[in-house]
């Protein structure tokens, strides 16, 4: 260890080069965000409600089966319907969790009209992609009736990994244009921290993410040959230097040598299996308890909103679990940059810009339930405690120049 270095007072320096209100904004956002997933549930719990009371999807289904049974045109429809309705009913609920209270705590900048045509555009999209997972899973429950839970999860499993391969190609440029890192001392180190590790050095690109958020962030997406790291716009206007860009994208490249799409993957379809088990025994209970009228067995895609509910509750009850599998894959990517980049600094400056929309210093307690990454100040202190373990040894003074 460093003489003469202290981690905790290190990192208290660091939590405290932001004010105390500063902090205190940052708690009421992070805490508020936990009542909104509770009131996120709920209102998800009461669109679907009204949508099987309404009887639409049962009218819908008995007309496309009127002559003949047609379950995969009968599904696709019903869940197209479905994604448009729930849309519509919970949009106030949307615009205000997702853009309003952005604004009100100046995380993003971005219009209501940009905003709304970009909801949308995820309708459009989201769907599609929910009309062919359920077609699967629909497909397994009426061919594997008592074991439907089972393909199901190993279904959701295979359509993540999909989902991670094709984002960056087909879905990601509809939102935002992305560009390579122009050259200079930002993108030689980037590419140089690349090659040493394995990720491909020209997918390095830089986005406009300030489009939808002032957020200082970075990500890795894309699986295969469609993998690559991209950093928001946001950390340039925040002044990054050279320390905070290596620190974060070796964070992002621990994300993809460490394969952690696939662990999620694998963790995330486990958990639907989980949900589909609970589901397949629930079902008749909620159907009779929200009184679905002409909805028959699970088989029924009409019934497709109590398959919501469900999901809903239970999506609300795995938090803690979810935000488990994502606090290991953080950490595990922090250990990987601090490993491999060595710039404890640089990554720690990067951390205390993100305390804006993520408290520094929750409860144990707190972190768990609702963290889907560590704590900043956890993760500083993290960075500390390598420093202190890792001391650089000290630059030699230059030699004076012969005259």
């Amino acid at each position: 260890m460093a003489q003469g270095f202290d981690p905790a007072a290190a990192t208290a320096a660091y939590l405290a080069q932001l004010p105390p209100e500063a902090h205190a904004k940052a708690e009421a956002y992070t805490q508020g965000g936990h009542w909104l997933l509770l009131w996120g549930a709920l209102v998800g719990v009461l669109s679907a409600w009204l949508i099987l009371r309404s009887g639409v999807l049962v009218r819908l289904r008995a007309r496309i089966e009127r002559r003949r049974p047609r379950p995969a045109l009968a599904v696709a429809a019903v869940i197209a319907v479905f994604a448009i309705a729930d849309f519509v009913l919970t949009l106030p609920w949307s615009a205000y969790a997702g853009w309003w209270r952005e604004h009100q705590y100046g995380l993003t900048s971005q219009a209501l009209g940009g905003w709304l045509g970009e909801q949308v555009l995820n309708l459009a999209l989201g769907a599609a992609a929910h009309v062919i997972l359920t077609e699967l899973i629909y497909l397994a429950i009426r061919r594997r009736p008592q074991t439907w839970w089972i393909w199901s999860g190993t279904a959701v499993a295979v359509f993540i990994v999909f989902m991670f391969v094709v984002s960056p190609v087909l879905v990601e440029p509809l939102f935002n244009d992305y560009r390579p890192a122009p050259p200079g001392p930002v993108r030689d180190a980037i590419v140089e921290m690349a090659e040493e590790n394995g990720v491909p050095a020209d997918k390095i690109l830089i986005y406009d993410g300030s489009r939808q958020s002032n957020r200082y962030t970075a990500n890795v997406s894309g699986l295969f040959g469609t993998a690559r790291i991209a950093m928001s716009d946001v950390m340039f206007k925040k002044n990054a230097d050279l320390a905070e860009v290596k620190g974060v994208v070796g964070h992002e490249m621990g994300h993809y040598v460490r394969g952690h799409a696939f662990a999620y993957s694998a963790a995330f379809g486990l958990m639907a299996l989980a949900g589909f088990f609970l589901i397949d025994r629930l079902y008749p209970l909620v159907l009779r308890l929200a009184g679905g009228r002409g909805v028959g067995s699970i088989a029924d895609p009409a019934g497709f909103p109590v398959i919501a509910m469900l999901l809903a509750v239970l999506g609300l009850l795995a938090t803690p679990a979810i935000n488990t599998i994502g606090r290991l894959g953080e950490a595990d990517a922090d250990s990987f940059s601090l490993e491999h980049v060595d710039e404890p600094d640089g990554l720690a400056r990067a951390l205390v810009k993100t305390i804006e929309y993520r408290a520094a210093t929750p409860s144990k307690l707190e972190e768990i339930l609702f963290y889907d990454h560590p704590s900043v100040g956890s993760r500083v202190r993290k960075c500390m405690d390598w420093k202190a373990a890792h001391p650089k040894p000290a630059t030699p003074p230059a030699a004076p120049s012969a005259s």
